[in-house]
């Protein structure tokens, strides 16, 4: 088990954050087996594109770095918030001192793949570095780059609604809500899954990322990495198709039209107007006129948090999504 020890000055100082470059590394890591499959639309789409680079480019170097238990520090530096680009990512990949990443090729490509004559001519080359930012560059622009603006949304309003329930029920019920494999207990989070034993936060905080690329939760407890849990996103399920646990609003639909029954059922938690689009694949203009027609019928609110404009169910449109069924 592995046992976070959390005081109160590590709340306080616990955030959440996006990280492009790892969602790239998780996505890698699932094409070539090693981490959450991915569904087989996804798979196929992406799959001739990551054989084509792994020929064209030094993406094995890069590859050779995911151990089956860990990943790479280099190629998935920490993030700093919620505004992390790719573009941040990148240039801190390309700012790794070459003593820096050549430590972690000693420690983390160890693997049969590493023993690859091309593999090893990179990482033993004196622009090791440059090479492999320059492959995870292409793999970003070439495999991931399109669709990370619904990506990102779906993240993003995954982080409103943990904030609305730390709001609400405070940092315990959060926390077990990430999966149904951690609890708080005795000023603690544990993670029954784990091994690791016991971590002490010792005032740093605790860094949340969620993520749609994760199988359930991945956790890092070494520098340079702040004490971190990945989590899978809330809306995941939906991204995938996984039909069997999303709602069919066919009743809904008949009443109130197949685009404003998808709005109704996707603000389980509050969104904004580009949020929504993001996420759901549809054009802002058209969004925030069918919002304007359910906040009209008094099936949605709205207010202001910061310098969004979140929309969430009022009852009557809470009561005629249950109806739905």
């Amino acid at each position: 088990m592995l046992r976070f020890e959390v005081s109160v000055e590590d709340l306080l100082r616990s955030r959440f954050a996006l990280s492009p470059a790892l969602d790239l590394c998780l996505l890698l890591r699932s094409l070539i087996g090693q981490g959450q499959p991915l569904p087989r639309a996804w798979a196929a789409r992406l799959m001739p594109a990551f054989e084509r680079l792994r020929r064209e480019t030094e993406l094995d170097a890069a590859l050779a770095l995911q151990a089956p238990q860990s990943g790479p520090n280099f190629v998935a530096p920490p993030p700093r918030g919620l505004n992390q680009t790719w573009a941040d990512d990148l240039a801190m990949i390309r700012a790794t001192p070459l003593e820096a990443a050549r430590h972690e090729f000693a420690t983390t490509a160890t693997g049969p793949s590493a023993r690859d004559p091309r593999v090893r001519a990179v990482l033993d080359s004196p622009d090791a570095v440059s090479r492999i930012a320059e492959a995870m560059d292409r793999a970003w622009h070439e495999m991931l780059a399109a669709d990370w603006p619904q990506l990102r949304a779906i993240c993003e309003r995954d982080v409103v609604h943990r904030v609305g329930v730390i709001g609400e029920h405070g940092w315990a019920t959060t926390i077990e809500s990430l999966h149904p494999g951690i609890a708080w207990r005795a000023g603690g989070i544990e993670v029954g899954f784990f091994r690791g034993g016991t971590v002490r936060l010792t005032g740093d905080g605790l860094l949340l990322i969620p993520s749609v690329f994760v199988g359930h939760i991945a956790a890092h407890l070494e520098a340079p990495w702040p004490r971190t849990l990945v989590y899978r996103a809330r809306g995941t399920a939906a991204l995938w198709g996984e039909q069997e646990t999303t709602p069919q609003p066919d009743a809904l639909t008949a009443l109130v039209g197949r685009a404003r029954a998808r709005l109704l059922l996707a603000l389980d938690a509050p969104a904004s107007t580009s949020h929504l689009a993001r996420s759901l694949a549809m054009a802002p203009g058209a969004v925030g006129d069918h919002l304007s027609i359910l906040r009209g019928a008094g099936l949605l609110v709205r207010a202001r948090s910061g310098r969004s404009v979140l929309y969430r169910r009022t009852p009557l449109g809470e009561a005629l999504v249950a109806g739905s069924g």
